[in-house]
């Protein structure tokens, strides 16, 4: 645990050494408060509860998470820095998930800086507090599950655009995995149990899930599962990169 601590403290700290931090943090708080007030009717809706607000969460996601993560392996590999990290006396699996926390624990950052909307709809109304905060913890598994596919993705590439558009594509079908957009691809020649399988992947419907109040052991067992497949991917793809 030390070098992973000492991995997430260099990464974490990394962020703020450029304008990226910032540039990320007001983008996203912007983007969700209007996001909140001008598309989800908050203030016209007239109930007190952050529905508007965590809709969209998703959506951002989509573009903001990938950006986060595009830089996470593919600068490295680019720059040749991954050389210098991999001679360090530090294992794969450490360096992983060191850069990984710090990635989450930043999109953890940005999610909590949003607390204004919290404060907000309380003192408009008189909302469901726990609903609340567990839509707060789904938004933040979820920004862990699709950040755990962008690291993965930029290992593959030295290319931080390529990993950007990637990622974009692979989440946004992690994400509609439970939609007839994506079902009927599979429903005319896959089995029944396939289909089922693929819909239960879908990130929306967990989220959505969460969001209603309801943190079912279910719901957490998939972001758990993910976050640790595509960190396990993450992994395999580093020791092949490696090797070459």
């Amino acid at each position: 645990m030390h070098n992973v601590c000492a991995i997430f403290r260099r990464e974490f700290t990394s962020y703020f050494a450029t304008p990226l931090a910032f540039v990320f943090i007001i983008i996203f708080l912007l983007l969700a408060g209007v996001f909140a007030f001008y598309l989800g009717g908050f203030y016209e809706r007239g109930q007190a509860d952050l529905a508007p607000f965590f809709n969209y969460h998703p959506w951002l996601y989509l573009f903001l998470i990938p950006a986060l993560s595009m830089r996470l392996w593919a600068e490295e590999r680019k720059s040749g820095s991954i050389e210098l990290l991999m001679t360090l006396p530090v294992t794969v699996w450490q360096a992983v998930l060191g850069k990984y926390l710090a990635a989450w624990c930043f999109a953890g950052l940005a999610l909590a800086l949003t607390f204004p909307m919290w404060i907000t709809v309380n003192y408009l109304g008189d909302p469901d507090n726990g609903a609340i905060l567990a839509a707060y913890v789904g938004s933040f598994l979820m920004a862990g599950g699709l950040l755990a596919i962008g690291a993965c993705l930029s290992a593959v590439t030295r290319n931080q655009v390529i990993a950007f558009i990637i990622t974009v594509v692979v989440c946004f079908g992690f994400l509609l995995a439970g939609f007839p957009l994506v079902l009927n691809l599979f429903s005319g020649w896959a089995p029944q149990a396939v289909v089922d399988a693929i819909a239960s992947l879908s990130f929306l419907t967990h989220f959505e899930s969460i969001s209603k109040g309801v943190i079912d052991l279910r719901d957490l067992l998939y972001f758990a599962t993910v976050i640790a497949t595509w960190l396990t991917a993450n992994v395999i793809v580093l020791e092949m990169k490696k090797a070459d």
